[in-house]
């Protein structure tokens, strides 16, 4: 596939437009996700379940999906997520206009549901190009998160009174109005169906797991889960640690905006960087940041030592997450990859939820240099998990001819 021949894909086109736009719901979910809990929450204690059950719907909902698109195919599976969003988003907006603690809970939970079609997207562009552009169409794909955090919040900041007097309600239902106009780009996809496997009819249904068992697949999932975790480990207690210390909270929020840049911004390049040198120089690259911004959180407590940290932390998810979707998309056939996609992305949901609940109890009980030491831990079993077989790297492609 010639540059001009990659410009001018139309899978790939619809695909970067419809997920810049449903993607925007995320900031939006994590400022409002917060907010209407304490709204409506009996105790302050239970203010935090409707986020929570979000996220856990990720975690269960990751495989289920995967599996479905391999069954009926991506565009009916990314538009049956924006139509569960759409539905999520509609009992958070009747939530709040009848005070329903309940609703909300459970328009979060078909939110999470909805919002897990997203990971699939970096899997879809990867589909659409040949293999030489797959890292490159994976990286654009995430620069849609760039662009989400900052349209997100903004959309919030216009819509939230739009329903007044109810506060917060013409927020959620922005996000209805958003899915909707992300529909229409998936309207134009054009992606076949994957190939169905026939298989033996003793054989166990769930016999395509044995793909993990391939060293290649297995580090492949391995790295991308423990990046995802690191990352959220640092990030998620941050603000808290900040102000914990003294730091006002626009100074915080601050750290987490640039961190947030740093974590999409390099999605510019970072598929030409894996197009030119492999994606294992780029993972280690990645491993290198993460290292790097574990040794600068615990080197001290002033606002550039966080400033630095959560950057550094950004940059090395973005190579590291990248380079490690690349090798997984590089290492499984075709008929198998809803199996490897939907395990990978499970995998990567439990881990980042025991990261961010883990994190929460180490920063209360040891402080930020203690949890930037665990950090640097983590990174290290990385590095191991990269460098288990090196042999793997040097051998064929799954894909390749």
């Amino acid at each position: 596939m010639s540059v001009s021949s990659f410009v001018r894909n139309s899978n790939l086109a619809s695909l970067l437009i419809a997920d810049a736009i449903l993607v925007s719901a995320m900031p939006m979910l994590v400022i409002l996700g917060g907010l209407s809990g304490l709204m409506l929450a009996p105790t302050t204690g239970l203010a935090t379940l409707p986020v929570s059950l979000q996220t856990l719907a990720w975690l269960f909902a990751a495989a289920p999906f995967s599996l479905l698109m391999g069954r009926i195919g991506r565009r009916p599976g990314f538009i049956l997520g924006a139509g569960l969003t759409i539905l999520g988003a509609l009992l958070g907006t009747w939530a709040l206009i009848s005070g329903s603690f309940v609703l909300i809970c459970m328009a979060h939970l078909f939110l999470g549901i909805g919002l897990t079609s997203h990971q699939y997207f970096r899997f879809a562009a990867a589909e659409v190009v040949s293999k030489e552009w797959q890292p490159v169409a994976i990286s654009l794909m995430l620069t849609s998160g760039l662009i989400a955090s900052f349209v997100g919040p903004q959309i919030f900041i216009m819509a939230k009174d739009v329903l007044a007097p109810v506060p917060l309600a013409g927020g959620y239902a922005a996000i209805v109005a958003l899915s909707l106009v992300g529909i229409i780009p998936l309207l134009f996809l054009r992606i076949p169906v994957p190939p169905k496997v026939t298989r033996p009819a003793s054989a166990s249904r769930f016999a395509s797991l044995a793909i993990l068992r391939q060293r290649r697949v297995l580090k492949a999932v391995l790295i991308g889960a423990i990046s995802q975790g690191v990352m959220m480990f640092m990030m998620v207690p941050t603000t808290l640690a900040m102000i914990g210390y003294g730091f006002s909270e626009p100074v915080a929020s601050d750290v987490i905006r640039w961190h947030f840049v740093a974590m999409f911004a390099p999605s510019f390049f970072t598929g030409f960087l894996i197009k030119r040198v492999g994606s294992t120089r780029i993972v280690s690259l990645g491993l290198l940041f993460l290292a790097l911004a574990a040794i600068t959180g615990a080197s001290g407590l002033l606002a550039g030592q966080f400033y630095g940290a959560l950057i550094l932390l950004g940059i090395g998810w973005n190579f590291s997450f990248i380079g490690a979707t690349n090798m997984l998309t590089d290492a499984v056939r075709d008929e198998d990859k809803s199996v490897a996609q939907g395990v990978n992305d499970t995998l990567i949901a439990l881990v980042s939820t025991i990261c961010a609940f883990a994190s929460g109890a180490v920063i209360a009980g040891f402080g930020w240099i203690i949890l930037s030491v665990v950090t640097l831990g983590f990174v290290i079993l990385s590095f191991a998990v990269l460098f288990l077989d090196t042999r793997a790297s040097t051998q064929p492609s799954a894909n390749s001819n």
